[in-house]
């Protein structure tokens, strides 16, 4: 196996975050800045937000019906301008005229 080929690793690690907190960590890197911690984090501080799922779906809801009701209208509109459907029937075959005859004439 070849030597040097892993990043030197530093038990004690010091990362810093914006809140101020500072933690000692394992890394390979001997010094970190972070943005977020577990002591500022919404999650870990309980102040986490919940969306609210309910009103979604209330809203979706409420979108499908006026799709239907709009759908519903169209249909209406159009059936008004179709002409009415006319009951099936048997087909007639057409008669057939006689055939027209010369009259004979005398002179």
């Amino acid at each position: 196996m070849k030597k040097d080929t892993h990043p030197t690793y530093y038990k004690n690690s010091k990362t810093l975050c914006s809140c101020g907190k500072t933690h000692e960590i394992g890394s390979t890197r001997e010094k970190m800045e972070v943005e977020i911690c577990s002591n500022c984090h919404p999650f870990f501080t309980g102040q986490e937000r919940l969306v609210d799922t309910a009103g979604r779906v209330e809203k979706f809801k409420a979108r499908r019906a006026k799709a239907e009701l709009t759908k519903a209208s169209i249909k209406s509109r159009s059936a008004s301008k179709r002409k009415p459907k006319i009951a099936k029937t048997e087909k007639i075959k057409p008669t057939k005229k006689p055939k027209k005859t010369p009259e004979k004439t005398s002179k």
